[in-house]
């Protein structure tokens, strides 16, 4: 009696089988990382903040009220990555506003690398100016808080592009 010819379409079922462990094994990494780096979150405790959110309104309510107004540029060096913050500040007319104390900090946005200090001086005319060294180009956030004797503090965010 003669023997059956041998199938040659054994291996497709594995292959199949083979095909979705692979899947399996790309989205288990896919999920290893998704949840083990960026958390979603730009601001630690969200929902208490978020609960909290009239005293957000009732303080730019009141910052508001003293009519303070930033102007920021940044000014860039011959050097890489160093400059000048200049700020001009005004009132609610348009007239400098002088004698402020201003201080604040320079950090990436999500909050890698430590934001960098600034202690700002006046130059006059309501300007006022700090020297600047950052880690690299790309977009940066400046974070102000003024005060000028028992008024403020008159806080102010705004990103800036660095190239």
């Amino acid at each position: 009696m003669a023997s059956a010819p041998a199938r040659r379409s054994g291996w497709i079922p594995w292959a199949f089988v083979a095909f979705m462990g692979l899947v399996a094994a790309v989205n288990g990494v896919m999920v290893y990382l998704a949840l083990s780096t960026f958390t979603g979150t730009t601001i630690d405790r969200a929902y208490e903040r978020g609960r909290r959110y009239n005293e957000v309104l009732a303080e730019a309510e009141r910052q508001a009220a003293f009519g303070w107004r930033f102007e920021l540029r940044w000014a860039p060096a011959t050097e890489p990555n160093k400059g000048r913050l200049v700020v001009a500040a005004t009132d609610r007319h348009g007239a400098p506003l002088e004698g402020l104390a201003i201080e604040g900090k320079v950090l990436r946005p999500l909050g890698r690398p430590a934001p960098i200090p600034l202690a700002l001086t006046q130059a006059g005319s309501g300007r006022y100016v700090a020297p600047v060294t950052l880690d690299g180009a790309g977009q940066w956030e400046v974070r102000l808080a003024a005060r000028r004797g028992a008024d403020g503090p008159v806080e102010f965010r705004e990103r800036i592009i660095v190239r």
